[in-house]
């Protein structure tokens, strides 16, 4: 069986902008992502090393959110950020109940 060529289709974003009041959210997420990563990492026996090592399941980024790069925290904000753009291109819309 001829393995088909994968050419990734996301959702074209581009023209969507976040606007202000969702940029707390943005980075929300961004640490849940992480958070959500770390615990699955951790459940499957992985644990803090200096260096990522496959065989041993030790990762560096194992740390808590504040301790990550900004490298690191900016490629979990990346994912943040697009999805709540897909959502938004969906014509869905986000509300703040917090002041209600």
């Amino acid at each position: 069986m001829e393995k088909r060529r994968y050419e990734p289709k996301a959702i074209d974003t581009a023209a969507v902008e976040i606007p202000k009041e969702l940029e707390v959210l943005t980075e929300s997420l961004a640490r849940n992502t992480h958070e959500v990563w770390a615990a699955s990492r951790l459940a499957q026996g992985w644990t803090w090393g200096p260096v990522r090592d496959d065989i041993l399941k030790r990762h560096p980024n194992l740390v808590f959110y504040e301790e990550l790069t900004e490298e690191e925290k900016d490629y979990d904000r990346h994912t943040s950020m697009e999805t709540i753009k897909v959502i938004l291109s969906l014509g869905y819309e986000i509300k703040f109940r917090g002041s209600e």
